[in-house]
């Protein structure tokens, strides 16, 4: 199951309790359905649970029954609920006081949604209804998309109204808002009602940084690694070369030691043969000693 179903999912084990909040989240399923007008209403999904949620919302809210719903046996594939008896679309447009010879260009009824836990409610309809989120491990977005062009205008006050900011555009004839910021996501999911969703997203956030922080180390570790090969090879060649012209011979005690450690130990780094020496120098002292064995390495012809 994607990310996004089991995000509506957890919305939709929610009670049905206040009913001005049933109420906004009905409405909010209805501005971002596939067809809400004065002659049809028609939702379609492919999520049961909404499905199963939808039913008793329109029972408790407008006193009806949906015209045509799924067949229980059906589990797969895009399910519809319709209403397309007059009387029946005339009372849900009664009750969310709307004038059904009149409102063809739907607008917000801001009546319906005054209060904060409403417009939470009229969010989280919208988003069974039209919206989806993309798999956190896969990135951050989260999109509410309706028909009905001054609805996605008008949304946005109420998506300001809970302190979030979204932006806009059209796609295929939809109008849509959207959210890319994860932070903005998680606070969005929680106020819905879906706050174990929003924990998935924190915690793949947090993945996310882990493993970037390990690839930057290992990025890191990698390229200092890479440098120590290379200072290594180009020591082990200037002391071969000392001992190719005899000049080796005529090294100090301490550069012999030197050079003698870095052709056995080809892979140790500074630290590790500065410890070999006898008596152990410090790491400074051991890079004097073969930058010292380059230079003269550098003077031969």
């Amino acid at each position: 199951m994607s990310f996004a179903s089991e995000t509506k999912k957890e919305l939709c084990r929610l009670p049905l309790n206040k009913n001005c909040c049933t109420l906004a989240e009905a409405y909010g399923v209805l501005l971002y359905c596939n067809t809400f007008s004065n002659r049809e209403i028609r939702i379609i999904t492919e999520n049961k649970d909404f499905i199963s949620r939808l039913i008793p919302l329109f029972k408790k809210e407008f006193g009806l029954e949906f015209d045509i719903v799924p067949e229980e046996a059906e589990t797969e594939g895009k399910k519809i609920c319709e209403i397309n008896d007059v009387a029946k679309i005339s009372e849900i447009f009664d009750t969310l006081d709307l004038d059904i010879e009149r409102d063809f260009a739907h607008h917000v009824n801001y009546g319906v949604i005054e209060d904060d836990c409403c417009r939470a409610a009229f969010i989280r309809g919208a988003f069974l209804a039209g919206g989806s989120v993309t798999d956190p491990e896969k990135g951050y977005h989260m999109e509410f998309v309706t028909n009905h062009y001054y609805v996605e205008r008008e949304t946005h006050s109420i998506y300001h109204e809970l302190g979030f900011e979204p932006k806009s555009t059209s796609r295929n004839g939809n109008y849509i808002s959207y959210f890319k910021n994860s932070e903005t996501i998680e606070d969005l999911l929680t106020t819905m009602g879906a706050p174990l969703a929003a924990m998935e997203v924190m915690n793949a956030k947090v993945e996310k940084d882990v493993r970037n922080s390990i690839n930057r180390r290992v990025n890191c570790d990698t390229a200092n690694l890479s440098k120590m090969v290379n200072a290594s090879i180009e020591q082990i060649h200037a002391i071969k070369k000392l001992y190719a012209s005899g000049a080796y011979e005529k090294l100090s005690d301490k550069l012999k030691m030197t050079a003698e450690l870095r052709l056995k130990n080809p892979q140790a780094s500074l630290a590790e043969l500065a410890e070999m020496c006898d008596p152990p120098v410090t790491k400074s002292c051991l890079n004097h000693r073969l930058r010292k064995l380059q230079a003269l390495s550098g003077k031969l012809t």
